[in-house]
């Protein structure tokens, strides 16, 4: 039987937007070479070369 404990006292779970941005960084830094943080980081800040193009 699961006893509910107070919010406060749970683990809280990182975000599905967090979760897709690290899955993205560390792929990225396998293939790059490059840190996961700094990777990251660069995607947090939403910085893009490409900002002008439009998906189709």
């Amino acid at each position: 039987m699961k006893k509910h404990l107070p919010k406060s006292a749970r683990k809280s779970r990182p975000s599905d937007h967090d979760r897709l941005i690290r899955a993205v960084a560390s792929s990225t830094a396998i293939e790059t070479g490059e840190s996961i943080q700094a990777i990251e980081q660069r995607l947090k800040t939403g910085r893009s070369r490409f900002r002008h193009l439009k998906l189709a």
